[in-house]
């Protein structure tokens, strides 16, 4: 990949730049979600897979049969322009503000690889955040913390939410499951190859492709939320995805005024989630 299509693939697919990395800046980023989390009462737990260690927030406050999981964006993918980053932690982890207002009594947040990873617990593969960061190992990885938290709670059903790249694994998780009854996707990268081809950048070769899995979740109650400002993510692949599903009135797609790709969701979340999945909608959300 040249220098050209690197910038490129920095300013589409991470949407979050600033600077190099360095030990101070990543203990700013996690002392950022240390108190988000904190705030909403969700307790720290790291899950071990196959593959990685997963840093998760659980906000666990009684028994119930349903769980509802926040998958993190693609984060802090790339340090500068032209290279990618040692550590993918968000600067701006909006997963986790929007399960932070979530109401629910049982949410859990998932990071992603290589994002606040533990002290010890050895480098991962940057490839899980550039080329790879939708592959089947990452899959793998999240539905073994889905399996674990069914163990521990016994819950017996999922509700799955994800941002950005985050929409990306929610969709491909689903495709490999049969508990998970919604799919909620915030300005989802669900078709990475015509984003791709859309913004003139290098694919993203092994990783799989949401949009392919389509067909196999369209049982699935669903919505996807587009920023009306969304330039990284633009409207038309979320419609292009529920068209794949046979959704040709676009009825699972939501238009949030205003909102860009990282920005206007936490502070309208909770109207957000007040539209069933499984109710048709197909307009726009005004300021809330």
């Amino acid at each position: 990949m040249n220098i050209v299509k690197n910038t490129c693939v920095l300013l589409i697919l991470s949407a979050a730049i600033s600077g190099c990395a360095t030990m101070p800046v990543f203990m700013d980023r996690s002392s950022v979600a240390e108190d988000i989390a904190g705030k909403a009462g969700f307790k720290k737990v790291y899950v071990k897979t196959a593959d990685f260690t997963l840093m998760t927030y659980q906000r666990l406050k009684g028994p119930s049969k349903t769980i509802r999981l926040y998958i993190e964006g693609d984060g802090r993918a790339w340090e500068t322009r032209t290279r990618l980053s040692d550590d993918p932690t968000p600067s701006n982890p909006v997963a986790l503000k929007l399960a932070a207002a979530d109401p629910s009594d049982n949410v859990i947040y998932v990071a992603r690889p290589g994002q606040f990873t533990p002290e010890g617990a050895g480098q991962c593969d940057p490839a899980y955040w550039s080329t790879r960061r939708f592959s089947a190992e990452v899959v793998e990885a999240l539905n073994g913390v889905i399996k674990n938290l069914k163990t521990e709670t016994g819950a017996s059903d999922i509700e799955l939410v994800g941002f950005s790249g985050g929409g990306a694994l929610a969709v491909l998780v689903a495709a490999k499951r049969n508990d998970i009854i919604s799919i909620r996707t915030i300005a989802g990268n669900l078709d990475h190859r015509a984003l791709c081809e859309y913004h003139h950048v290098s694919p993203l070769d092994g990783s799989l492709n949401p949009i392919d899995y389509a067909p196999d979740i369209k049982h699935i109650p669903q919505r996807h939320f587009v920023g009306s400002k969304d330039k990284v993510v633009p409207a038309f692949i979320a419609r292009s995805f529920v068209e794949r599903e046979g959704d040709k009135n676009y009825d699972r797609v939501t238009i949030v005024e205003d909102a860009t790709h990282t920005k206007g969701w936490r502070e309208r979340w909770k109207k957000l989630l007040s539209l069933s999945p499984s109710t048709p909608f197909n307009g726009h959300i005004d300021k809330m």
